[in-house]
């Protein structure tokens, strides 16, 4: 799975890197510890033109009455995102992207303890996660929601956890975001061996009302 994420580029980095035009609400950066719920920039296609927005990490099904009417859906995964009456429409035609610069995962120790792990690029180039989005409304109130495509770990990432972000790189940003065609699920894999790294942080990121660069310094 991927619960919580960090992320460091500047607006103008991120609508650069996609070549999308930004919004004026995009959330505040740097954040190292981006936690489901709260607003996060996005990029999805329209048109043939993309755009850069925010939107809420918690994908709302449309019959769900409330915000807590259903399980908060953060993640989705890539082996079933078709099939899934809360994702099969998304999965067809409302997918995006979501940049970070690194993601956070957690082990457990010998007495069942929590220890948090910070996973990045082995080229340091910033990741970019494979999500769909959706459109929630109720009593005229709008939201624009979004959960992160995750797939099986395979190699030494899966002794971290056997789950992973589904991330892409650049030559698939535009079959993912529906501009050249059909065949987006061919995208749905794990990262290459090698191309991630990660190291133990402090176990103050275990709590999300921690923040600050410290988060993803190595112990």
């Amino acid at each position: 799975m991927c619960g919580r994420y960090a992320i460091t580029l500047a607006p103008e980095a991120m609508a650069q890197m996609f070549d999308a035009a930004p919004a004026n609400d995009l959330p505040p950066v740097p954040n190292f510890n981006v936690c489901p719920t709260v607003q996060v920039a996005t990029v999805r296609s329209a048109d043939g033109l993309r755009s850069l927005a925010p939107m809420r990490w918690g994908f709302v099904p449309h019959w769900y009455k409330t915000l807590s009417d259903g399980p908060l859906l953060i993640n989705a995964r890539a082996e079933t995102l078709a099939e899934k009456p809360a994702f099969r429409a998304a999965a067809r035609a409302r997918r995006c992207l979501i940049p970070a610069s690194g993601y956070y995962e957690w082990t457990k120790d010998a007495d069942g303890k929590r220890l948090p792990w910070y996973i990045h690029p082995t080229d340091e180039t910033a990741l970019v996660f494979a999500a769909i989005w959706q459109d929630w409304e109720v009593d005229g109130a709008q939201l624009r929601t979004c959960a992160i495509v995750t797939t099986q770990a395979q190699g030494a990432m899966a002794e971290i956890h056997h789950r992973m972000p589904v991330i892409l790189r650049p030559e698939d940003w535009p079959l993912w975001l529906g501009e050249t065609g059909h065949g987006a699920a061919r995208l749905m894999q794990p990262a290459p061996e090698g191309s991630l790294r990660w190291h133990r942080v402090a176990s103050e990121v275990n709590s999300n009302r921690a923040s600050g660069p410290q988060l993803i310094r190595p112990l």
